[in-house]
């Protein structure tokens, strides 16, 4: 009986060093940082003109945030560049439609 005993013990503390072990995966928290997605400032003035917000003085500094896109992303910028434009040559009324489309378009991908 007491080899049993002692067996069992001996099958529970290997069971339990086993689990609770050293573990190989290591937890880390990522910071995302918006200052790094050029994108994040014409994003926040999309949004902006999707909920009706009318163009102001921020288009004059259309030019500085597609140049700022462009170096990291020569694509998105040229999406940005012409959607910035059809937002700027549509009705008033269009506006906020043109913007939401641009927004889908702009989305943050994980690629």
């Amino acid at each position: 009986m007491s080899r049993r005993l002692v067996l069992l013990f001996g099958l529970i503390v290997i069971a339990v060093a086993g689990c609770g072990g050293v573990s190989s995966v290591k937890e880390q928290d990522v910071e995302v940082k918006v200052s790094n997605d050029p994108l994040h400032e014409p994003r926040m003035i999309l949004k902006q003109y999707a909920e009706g917000q009318p163009m102001g003085s921020e288009a004059s500094n259309f030019p500085a945030l597609i140049e700022s896109v462009r170096k990291t992303d020569a694509d998105r910028a040229d999406v940005l560049e012409k959607g910035l434009q059809e937002i700027k040559d549509a009705p008033v009324e269009a506006r906020p439609n043109k913007a939401k489309e641009l927004l889908t378009k702009l989305q943050p991908s994980m690629t």
